[in-house]
């Protein structure tokens, strides 16, 4: 565990109900400073509920959360005035201007004339947007709206950037400068990024992966260690008898694949030679097999027993 002292989030055994489901089951972590720290899961795994108590939106119901060593509870204007906030709904005025709407957001902070200017010159600078700042919002792209959002959620220069679904309704490719511009702020800053996502390849950038799935805390680790937790190359087989394939695979190679989606998934070390071994056990039987590294789905089904994408599509 990290020291308190070294420690910019610490949640200990946090839970939240409402009504009569439980968004949050007891969950533990810590994040350091300096971390970009990513929380991943399906929708209603417990991300936002996690978001809006860490930004002290909603009150905290059971456990303990603190942010810099500051309660969420009881020191919640020091935790307000460490963080900055990048909500998944969009919070720019799309009437005024880039400049405006900045310039009303460090008014909130106690910021004003030459110093509220100058840190707006330089995040402008910084996010690659200066010559916008006379533009009204709607007139921006997507992606230089989200340019506009970190702006708003820095212009105070807090310690911890919490972001919930930043990469909402952004293509890949202002997903990826998105990015950029978080690793950039990340190391010239120092600055703790915390955010939520449903996208596990926005989870593969960061320093450490938390899985969350319905309500628990069921993987955090960085995310290579979190791939090699699932023990070999991946291997899924089309069939049209799965049932009695699997049955017959363990009694001649003692393996146990399960059944996925329709398909039969084993997981080996030097996965290239089962396939040999395998279709030359089964002739005529197997319709197509695949070979694939490990992956931070493959991470979610075998803490949860299905896919990452089939559970949000069931939810």
């Amino acid at each position: 565990m990290i020291s308190s002292e070294s420690t910019a989030v610490r949640v200990t055994d946090l839970s939240h109900r409402y009504g009569d489901r439980q968004a949050l089951s007891g969950i533990s972590f810590d994040i350091a400073p300096g971390e970009i720290f990513v929380f991943v899961g399906p929708n209603g795994g417990g991300k936002t509920t996690l978001f809006r108590v860490l930004s002290t939106l909603i009150p905290l119901q059971s456990g303990a959360a603190s942010v810099f060593g500051h309660d969420v509870v009881r020191q919640n204007r020091h935790v307000r005035a460490s963080i900055g906030v990048v909500f998944q709904s969009p919070s720019l005025d799309r009437k005024l201007t880039v400049s405006e709407n900045i310039w009303i957001q460090g008014a909130l902070y106690g910021l004003s004339g030459p110093v509220l200017q100058q840190r707006e010159v330089e995040l402008l600078a910084q996010l690659g947007i200066s010559d916008r700042a006379s533009d009204r919002v709607e007139t921006l792209s997507g992606g230089l709206q989200r340019r506009v959002e970190l702006a708003k959620g820095m212009i105070h220069r807090p310690a911890l950037l919490l972001m919930d679904e930043p990469s909402t309704a952004l293509d890949p490719g202002a997903r990826s400068d998105l990015w950029e511009l978080l690793r950039q702020l990340n190391e010239q800053f120092g600055i703790t990024v915390v955010m939520t996502s449903h996208l596990l390849e926005e989870a593969d950038r960061a320093d450490r992966v938390a899985v969350l799935h319905d309500g628990g805390l069921v993987a955090l680790d960085t995310p290579d260690a979190l791939r090699a937790t699932v023990g070999g190359d991946t291997i899924t087989i089309q069939t049209n008898q799965p049932e009695g394939l699997a049955a017959d695979i363990r009694e001649k190679f003692q393996s146990d694949p399960v059944l996925l989606d329709g398909a039969l998934r084993l997981e080996h070390n030097d996965g290239h030679t089962w396939i040999t071994r395998l279709i030359e056990a089964f002739p005529g039987r197997i319709d197509s097999i695949t070979l694939g590294k490990p992956t931070l789905e493959d991470v979610f089904i075998a803490k949860t027993g299905h896919r990452f994408w089939q559970h949000e599509a069931d939810r």
